[in-house]
């Protein structure tokens, strides 16, 4: 079924490039699909689309800590924090801060 909405969004996303939000469903059918890597750069793409786009911004550093880049992580969700907060998301922020305090402690 991944694998399926995966090639489905994929399909999207090649007739459509600068649709956003078929990106962003593409990016998670990958995730879902256990195509971790191949996610990233439609995260990313979706995060320098939209300033004020929370959540692609935490599932992309969530991703980068799957993967083992606490480094790339960090500044991702620290971001992610800053527009939980800004736009006042209560949970995703506790859970943004509860993933950097982590990432601190280590």
């Amino acid at each position: 079924m991944s694998e399926a909405r995966a090639a489905q969004f994929q399909k999207l996303v090649d007739q459509q490039p600068e649709n956003d939000l078929f990106r962003f469903s593409l990016a998670q059918a990958l995730e879902a699909a256990g195509r971790a890597e191949q996610a990233v750069p439609h995260y990313a793409q979706c995060v320098a689309a939209k300033a004020d786009w929370m959540m692609p911004r935490i599932l992309l550093g969530k991703l980068q800590l799957k993967l083992g880049r606490r480094d790339a992580a960090k500044p991702i969700l620290e971001d992610a924090l800053r527009l939980a907060l800004a736009q006042d998301h209560e949970d995703p922020a506790a859970e943004l801060q509860l993933l950097l305090a982590e990432l601190e402690s280590r």
